[in-house]
């Protein structure tokens, strides 16, 4: 009986030291999943705290955690069991895949930039503007915009993680490969969302602590209120710059393991095309670092890398602007806003006169005062 129980207690050790080798195994995988996604994860950062202006200071914190239920939801029951079966059973439309992604973010960070340049304000931010603060049929709409601008973001964010996970270990199960997704999930969920809610709660913060007696208190309070703009300002340019990288270097690099060894046009002159520019790219990364040499030569040589690849995302992305608008699509938001309510309100205004009865002449209306 007691050889029996040490058996048992002894094959229950063994089956704990198999769990926690696992453990360790799935959160190496993940943090170096988590790592190669986290330009991505910048740029969802980013992109969330536009959905919240014009909301109630009270309603912030409740958006957020609804548009992060929403965010997790999309990760871990639509996207999670798509990505491990391509991951299982299709590995090589992962790179195809990407190309959409990195077309995709490098669209968004373009079209950022073209509404700079021409002016025109985003379409999320006019519609705010217009109604003021959130009524509850318009947060509904923003939280169903947000969680499917989220969806796009946390399909690209999957998916980097699991190539990852793909090329670090091929012979990983495919179980292994859904525990991997999910905590790379539920870990970037927290991470985006909690830092989202820390954003745009500052300013809160910061008034809290400016009507506290103590002096230090209020230098921090009005210190935290004072650079809130900047903040967002500041979150919105990196924002912006990581989608162009982001999207440009997943476009090269994929472009690249496609025509690449083991990839869909291996040994094709189309495939050697495709591989070419990243390619020569990396060429360039590594003479800039040994030319210099040392960590300065690395670092010098990273930047090369990404400032090439924001660029090319910069161009991908302006050709999918401009082509989209000749199509029609995504073209002149603020132009089009402004002659839908310039036909709304003219069209008003002109009821409006049409209904009133005439001001005759010298009858003391108020029409009549020249300072009117």
């Amino acid at each position: 009986m007691a050889g029996g129980l040490f058996a048992l207690l002894d094959d229950v050790a063994a089956l704990a030291r198999i769990a926690a080798a696992s453990v360790d195994d799935v959160g190496a995988a993940a943090g170096r999943a988590s790592a190669k996604a986290a330009g991505v994860v910048v740029d969802d950062t980013a992109v969330t705290p536009q959905y919240l202006h014009g909301s109630a200071a009270e309603r912030e914190l409740p958006i957020i955690k609804q548009i992060a239920i929403g965010s997790l939801r999309n990760k871990l029951l639509f996207i999670l069991p798509a990505a491990v079966l391509l991951g299982q059973f299709l590995p090589w439309l992962l790179p195809v895949i990407l190309i959409f992604g990195g077309a995709f973010l490098a669209y968004e960070g373009a079209h950022k930039v073209h509404e700079r340049l021409t002016g025109h304000a985003t379409e999320a931010e006019e519609d705010v503007s217009a109604q003021g603060e959130f009524t509850p049929e318009h947060e509904k709409r923003t939280i169903a915009n947000a969680v499917r601008t989220d969806f796009i973001l946390s399909a690209e964010i999957m998916v980097i993680a699991l190539k990852e996970v793909v090329s670090s270990d091929p012979d990983a199960s495919i179980w292994m490969r859904a525990i991997v997704l999910a905590v790379v999930a539920v870990l970037i969920t927290v991470l985006v969302y909690g830092v989202v809610a820390l954003i745009v709660k500052m300013d809160d913060v910061g008034l809290h602590l400016a009507e506290k007696p103590s002096k230090g208190s209020q230098r921090v309070g009005l210190a935290l209120v004072s650079a809130m703009p900047r903040l967002l300002a500041a979150i919105s340019l990196i924002g912006t710059l990581a989608m162009l990288w982001v999207g440009g270097h997943i476009f090269l690099v994929s472009l690249y393991e496609i025509g690449g060894h083991d990839g869909l046009l291996e040994g094709t002159a189309l495939g050697d095309a495709l591989h070419a520019p990243y390619d020569l790219l990396h060429h360039w990364e590594e003479d800039v670092h040994h030319a210099i040499g040392g960590a300065l030569g690395a670092v010098v040589g990273w930047l090369l890398n990404t400032v090439v690849s924001a660029l090319v995302g910069l161009v991908v992305g302006f050709v999918i602007v401009y082509a989209l608008r000749a199509f029609g699509i995504g073209a002149h938001h603020g132009g089009d806003h402004a002659d839908e309510h310039a036909d709304e309100h003219g069209g008003d205004h002109a009821d409006d006169r049409a209904a009133a009865p005439a001001e005759q002449p010298g009858d003391g209306g108020v029409e009549d005062s020249p300072n009117r």
